[in-house]
């Protein structure tokens, strides 16, 4: 996180942040501590994430500086150049990448900033079980796939990264933890025990094929 938004900079003494996608709020809050002088607006369409966002601002004491909307990203209620920095983790995908590009384009300011990420291929030749995974998103493409897209949506490249193994080993391993610690309760419940053995199936992937597939985090200037 700290990476991109070094490669965001610079940016105004009082940047007014635009979170799309936020989920329950931790990067939110990341991006809160890392721009201790911004204003962040925190946009996501499932109500108990909102919720969630809101109860840890207020308990981080940031309640001040954030503010949790429901919206949808592919229609958000702001007026034209009201953001300088747009940022998205793990979202653009559910609307496509380049519907998500061009929708949130005109909501930065002239020169403004969208940090965001996306699932793509490292190498070009995945096992077929890596393949069979990611069936159900078509559009994964590679990383110079989405620079090149970018570019094509009117933005300028200002860098990016892939997101280190690390970062996937972090979010990993507490889930392998929480589905052993939930898994007695479950026991009997097809759906629930479908739900783990899908939950397993992907840490197994990363584990044996982790160098096929990764997340890049695109840093852009409109």
């Amino acid at each position: 996180m700290a990476c991109a938004l070094e490669l965001a900079r610079p940016l105004p003494a009082r940047p007014r942040v635009l979170d799309v996608g936020c989920g329950p709020g931790q990067r939110t809050l990341d991006v809160a501590r890392l721009l201790p002088d911004a204003t962040i607006t925190a946009v996501d369409l499932h109500p108990p994430f909102v919720a969630e966002v809101r109860r840890r601002a207020a308990t981080a004491g940031l309640g001040g500086r954030i503010t949790a909307l429901e919206g949808d990203m592919a229609a958000l209620p702001f007026a034209s150049a009201s953001f300088d920095l747009l940022w998205s983790e793990g979202a653009a995908c559910s609307i496509g990448v380049e519907a998500a590009l061009r929708a949130w384009k005109p909501l930065l300011v002239p020169g403004g900033r969208l940090a965001f990420t996306e699932a793509v291929w490292l190498r070009g030749d995945p096992p077929e079980r890596v393949r069979r995974c990611w069936d159900e998103y078509t559009a994964m493409t590679d990383i110079e796939a989405n620079r090149a897209l970018a570019r094509r949506c009117g933005y300028t490249l200002l860098g990016d990264f892939v997101l280190p193994a690390a970062a996937r080993v972090d979010y990993y391993g507490p889930m392998a933890a929480h589905i052993e610690e939930v898994e007695p309760g479950l026991v009997g419940d097809p759906v629930a025990e479908g739900v783990l053995e899908e939950a397993r199936e992907e840490i197994a992937m990363y584990r044996d094929h982790g160098d096929c597939y990764g997340y890049v985090f695109l840093v852009l200037a409109a």
